[in-house]
């Protein structure tokens, strides 16, 4: 299985290709550079792994929710490449890449994901281990105020992800986590695994059907309108 993922949705910016168990990756902290970076980082781990992009089996990419703007770039590199080729795509939460990939560093099994949504906000979901390994969604993802979010049961949360940065005192308060780690950005290589898992569970989806999720419907709005882009 050759997979080719891709992540804009945050201040990070990240490639990789997952072929078998091997994982190669390119990843930045580059805000706002993210339309220069990504199709150099996707050239690069094909050109290392020695593969063309008609040897791939599927894509997947982080569909939000994040940047409206980050989020756009990921959707429309990866219809480009799914319409040409012909490829099966599989969409992966950007918190629940950020989930998986603490669960895989620190060994532990739920995580509380808060990445700050500007505005007094947070993008939120609480994730636990699955049984295939991947990452199960605890209630829903949305966006809302820090004291807003679902009283969290159990005393093992770990928190995770840039809103911890702004809104540790609330968030502790709501899920009773205790440690957390405001460091966490959405990684290539664990959109490419969670893809991976979603192939398994017959979960791709076709180039068409390959959407972004922002959660803030009034940024959708704006940018309809042709209003300005968060």
């Amino acid at each position: 299985m050759r997979i080719l993922a891709l992540d804009t949705a945050t201040e990070a910016c990240s490639a990789a290709l997952l072929v078998g168990e091997e994982l190669l990756e390119r990843y930045e902290f580059a805000p706002r550079r993210h339309a220069a970076l990504i199709l150099p980082m996707i050239d690069a781990v094909l050109a290392e792994a020695g593969l063309r992009p008609a040897q791939l089996d599927a894509l997947a990419f982080g569909r939000g929710p994040g940047s409206f703007t980050g989020v756009r770039i990921a959707v429309a590199i990866t219809q480009g490449i799914a319409f040409a080729l012909d490829l099966p795509v599989a969409p992966v939460s950007t918190l629940a890449a950020i989930a998986s990939g603490v669960m895989r560093r620190d060994g532990v099994r739920q995580v509380a994901v808060a990445v700050d949504a500007r505005m007094g906000e947070i993008y939120w979901g609480a994730y636990v281990v699955s049984a295939d390994g991947g990452v199960a969604l605890e209630g829903d993802e949305q966006v809302c105020a820090p004291e807003r979010t679902p009283v969290l049961e159990g005393h093992q949360w770990l928190g995770a992800g840039s809103g911890w940065a702004v809104y540790a005192d609330a968030l502790s308060r709501r899920t009773g986590a205790q440690t957390w780690r405001d460091d966490c950005y959405p990684r290539a290589g664990d959109i490419a695994r969670l893809g991976a898992l979603a192939g398994g569970r017959g979960n791709w989806v076709t180039a068409e059907q390959a959407l972004p999720v922002y959660l803030r419907d009034t940024v959708v709005h704006q940018a309809a309108r042709g209003g300005a882009l968060g």
